[in-house]
């Protein structure tokens, strides 16, 4: 699996979800452990920054659309934070305008899936 990471500062195998719908969370971490990630999941943006602070993960799935720090905004500061800044940034949104891309890659995401999205779709995302 390609990713962009910061030569040796992350955990090879580890990956945090933030995701505030628990049945979206369950999925992706059912998909991302039999791609034989580790998987630390959690429910908001706020949780997200300390997860990947604390993990130093290789990949940050990002639900756009959460409480207490929206993911906007939390891939925002994983661009300013020094330790965090090249750490690869995947927004997952139930939305698919145009803008909506746009505002996710003007964040600093590097990749967008949009919801509903199955098992293949975001294999497929990560593998590349």
């Amino acid at each position: 699996m390609k990713v962009r990471t910061a030569v040796g500062t992350h955990e090879p195998g580890t990956v945090v979800v933030a995701e505030d719908d628990v049945d979206i969370r369950d999925l992706v971490q059912l998909v991302l452990e039999g791609l034989d990630l580790d998987v630390v999941a959690v429910g908001n943006g706020a949780d997200a920054l300390e997860a990947c602070r604390e993990h130093r993960p290789r990949l940050l799935l990002l639900d756009v659309t959460m409480p207490v720090m929206d993911g906007l905004e939390t891939c925002r500061r994983v661009r300013a934070d020094p330790e965090l800044k090249d750490l690869r940034v995947i927004l997952m949104t139930g939305r698919a305008l145009r803008r909506d891309f746009e505002a996710g890659m003007d964040a600093g995401a590097d990749s967008y899936i949009v919801k509903p999205f199955g098992p293949i779709e975001l294999r497929e995302l990560l593998e590349h």
